[in-house]
């Protein structure tokens, strides 16, 4: 059984990883291909492309200028503790031990814009490629069309492994949709976290990406390896809805209104 994640925006390489063993990105021509491709955006190519701002454009302009084939403890860390975005604080890798790490290494994988699919101990250098962008390249216009079946033939692999080939998503719309559903050999379990809010359940985004992130810590901390078990998931007040959920889609709920915290990317 494989949890899938979305990545973060936002990303932590001030923290140092310590001795923690890693791997290497397993998509790195293809990633180097998308590198070459963004290194021939100025900043203001960039900012349009995505949305950002002139300062965020130019750190990534410089980010892209200085991605590199090796992959040092200088230049990069491991992909579950450089992001740092809400579904990341709540797995709080740097809290887990390195059984839980070498567990999730089997079996928690986390799609990534310009990486395809990271392993938690792949290391990853900084950088800022969103799945849903525009960017035209020799497949298309877009890296949908770029990623095309890779990542579910990716998936079908390391399921071929697994006594479960079962997928648990845990990623955004945005995110999944890079997974060829077609040619995915494995049945798809959606995980749905949903708070009271002005009346009724429903998804909060900020709260529905770190409750994503405590479904994988849970995964990890638990060793679980069948969606019934994902049942029994109860941290910080979710409860399962067994009445709201179906086979292929659990279902989550908080009663409550929404944490004291923002969120972040």
């Amino acid at each position: 059984m494989l949890f899938i994640l979305s990545p973060a925006k936002s990303l932590d390489y001030e923290t140092d990883a310590g001795t923690l063993p890693y791997t290497i990105p397993q998509f790195l021509p293809q990633s180097t291909e998308l590198i070459d491709i963004l290194r021939t955006k100025s900043p203001q190519d960039i900012s349009q492309l995505m949305e950002l701002s002139d300062n965020l454009s130019t750190l990534n302009v410089a980010r892209y200028q200085a991605w590199s084939q090796r992959f040092t403890k200088r230049n990069s860390k491991q992909a579950v503790l450089a992001f740092n975005g809400d579904v990341y604080g709540g797995l709080d890798a740097r809290t887990l031990d390195r059984n839980d790490l070498r567990w999730a290494q089997k079996h928690l994988r986390i799609l990534s814009g310009l990486y395809g699919v990271l392993r938690p101990m792949d290391r990853m250098q900084p950088y800022r490629l969103e799945m849903g962008t525009a960017l035209v390249n020799a497949k298309g216009d877009n890296l949908y069309k770029f990623w095309g079946t890779r990542i579910s033939e990716y998936l079908n692999g390391e399921l071929a492994r697994a006594k479960a080939p079962i997928v648990i998503n845990l990623a955004s719309q945005e995110y999944f949709r890079s997974v060829d559903r077609k040619a995915l050999k494995a049945p798809i379990v959606e995980c749905v976290f949903e708070q009271f809010h002005n009346g009724e359940y429903k998804v909060i985004s900020f709260s529905a990406k770190r409750a994503r992130g405590l479904m994988a810590r849970f995964a990890v901390t638990n060793r679980i390896t069948s969606p019934k078990k994902l049942e029994a998931f109860d941290l910080e007040g979710y409860a399962f809805d067994k009445a709201a959920s179906a086979r292929d889609r659990l279902v989550f709920r908080q009663s409550g209104g929404a944490p004291p915290y923002g969120g972040s990317e």
